[in-house]
């Protein structure tokens, strides 16, 4: 499958990539039809999703089942006047029927819009009247279902609610026995162009309201990087990556890549909070061969002692959606033999720097930009920056517009035009590079402290207090002084053992700490302890809440 999207699929070195790594694009490239029912024609019994849940439920799913399926689902959304374009939005949590939904919609050109349960009615209205959206299928959650009902009365477009689960209340239409009733499946006659419209996704918005982030139907062919040349899979690997299907996350780990390449999606459906031991039992009984999954879990999962489960079908770590401290990078490593091996992407973009299976990973360093990119740092004064020195992450589009990257904010060319205009897009995240071509993250640009004259990214200064066994988690801010215009603020959530010790002794233990181990300007002068960091919907840090509460 692979052969017929890339035009070479093994590289001798990290040079020999980027001279001739090409993707292939067909013309009206279809990821339903072209990469599944391709599978499920040549290899019907090939298994392609395992599935499993917190309450022992235990599903598998081969290509050829996932054909039939979304077909059947296909013709259930055409029975509810659903085609070409048209806006769904699916709030399906991990459930199984989450990846037939999306796939039926690809398949009628229909839009989706993949959201979090953990919206609220008024983050739905919002999501409804911004993208006129047509059709809602939630997953069985009442609480979920009550928000969904109260947005209704604002959200003049919504034309169905569609429930996957048992008990159907009022107004809902049943996914389930909808699909058991729909008709034969006729696939339209123009189903879709590589242009059109294919996924949204709202972002999390750390700061106002969400943006609404557009690709086109080739954006699945991006994500074969991710998952060949990041997650380093192959036809016999089991890949897990923890996500909720209502982020960006989910497709780059638990569908598009995984399955060109042919390799099995592992899908852990768990409520509530997350558990190391449930997720280390699960890696174990499934023999996951490779996981990828944000800092934050691998510093759970550091805490466990890792001799109780069986990690020897583990081939390979990834991980992504914030920076990794190099002392997370350091204990898994020692704990498991296995380097962790980062990379750097948005929701507006696929995997952009990665450090990819022939580099040797620097723990904390994102890696070497992604060759479909046409890449640059640009200092503060509009240069391209020097080894050592910060620059913004922008992207050149002036010789071709790279696969996966976005077509832009739906319904907003202004804000589209703030970051991407005349052929650059601006990423807003900062980064410098070091005399090896390897890119080490700063922090967003809004988030770059000015002190003393000095240009502190938040990022650096986390790395050194998480260094400190004390520490679970850390924002750094800047808050305003008269003298140094700045300074630096360390937010900290402390362990459990030192909970007790919060105060002027662990305080000034900290800091000398992080004198020690970095630049000594660099160390938080004020330092704050708290139960929890504030956080987007998506797990973010919101440091602009804290800002303004320093103010």
């Amino acid at each position: 499958m692979l052969e017929r999207f890339v035009k070479k699929t093994a590289f001798s070195s990290h040079q020999d990539f980027i001279e001739n790594y090409e993707i292939l694009v067909p013309e009206n490239f279809n990821f339903a039809y072209d990469v599944v029912d391709a599978w499920a024609a040549t290899d019907p019994q090939k298994r392609a999703l395992c599935w499993t849940d917190d309450k022992g439920a235990h599903h598998n799913l081969t290509f050829g089942e996932l054909k039939t399926l979304s077909d059947k689902t296909a013709s259930f959304f055409q029975s509810l006047g659903i085609g070409k374009g048209d806006m769904v939005m699916l709030i399906l949590k991990r459930s199984i029927e989450f990846w037939q939904t999306i796939l039926a919609l690809h398949k009628i050109g229909a839009v989706a819009i993949p959201a979090t349960h953990l919206l609220t009615d008024k983050d739905i209205i919002y999501r409804n009247n911004a993208a006129d959206v047509k059709v809602i299928v939630a997953a069985a959650d009442d609480n979920l279902i009550t928000h969904v009902d109260l947005a209704m009365g604002q959200s003049s477009t919504v034309k169905h609610r569609v429930l996957v689960g048992e008990n159907i209340p009022e107004g809902w239409t049943g996914f389930h026995q909808g699909v058991k009733d729909a008709a034969p499946f006729v696939k339209p006659e123009k189903v879709n162009s590589n242009e059109d419209i294919m996924i949204l996704y709202f972002t999390s918005g750390t700061t106002g309201q969400p943006k609404m982030v557009i690709h086109d139907f080739t954006y699945p062919l991006g994500h074969i990087t991710t998952a060949k040349y990041w997650h380093n899979l192959h036809e016999n690997s089991v890949h897990l990556t923890v996500a909720d299907t209502g982020w960006a996350k989910a497709v780059w780990g638990k569908l598009y890549g995984q399955w060109i390449v042919g390799a099995c999606v592992f899908v852990y459906d768990f409520e509530g909070r997350f558990v190391p031991d449930d997720m280390l039992r699960m890696i174990s009984t499934y023999k996951v061969t490779s996981f990828c999954a944000p800092p934050t879990i691998f510093r759970f999962l550091i805490r466990e002692d890792l001799n109780k489960y069986d990690l020897s079908s583990l081939e390979y770590c990834t991980t992504a959606g914030e920076a990794l401290n190099p002392s997370v990078f350091e204990s898994f490593y020692e704990k498991t033999g296995i380097k962790m091996m980062e990379a750097f992407g948005q929701t507006e973009t696929a995997p952009t720097i990665i450090t990819f299976p022939w580099i040797e990973p620097k723990p904390g360093s994102m890696g070497m930009p992604n060759p479909l990119y046409k890449m640059d740092l640009l200092t503060w004064d509009g240069r391209s920056a020097e080894d050592g020195e910060q620059g913004e992450i922008v992207f050149y589009t002036d010789e071709n517009r790279p696969l996966s990257l976005f077509m832009g904010y739906y319904r907003d060319q202004e804000l589209t035009r703030q970051v991407y205009a005349d052929h650059v897009y601006h990423t807003g995240d900062m980064a410098w590079r070091d005399e090896d071509g390897y890119y080490w993250f700063v922090g967003r640009t809004d988030d770059v402290i000015k002190s003393s004259g000095y240009r502190i990214g938040p990022f650096e200064v986390e790395s050194a207090v998480m260094t400190h066994p004390a520490v679970v988690e850390c924002a750094i801010t800047g808050v305003p002084d008269e003298i140094r215009g700045q300074v630096i603020k360390a937010t900290i959530v402390l362990a459990e053992e030192y909970k007790t010790r919060a105060g002027d002794e662990l305080i000034a233990e900290i800091q000398e700490h992080v004198k020690n181990v970095t630049a000594p300007y660099k160390y938080p002068r004020v330092i704050e302890f708290v139960h929890e960091l504030p956080k987007t919907i998506s797990g973010k840090i919101r440091r602009v809440e804290i800002r303004e509460k320093s103010k």
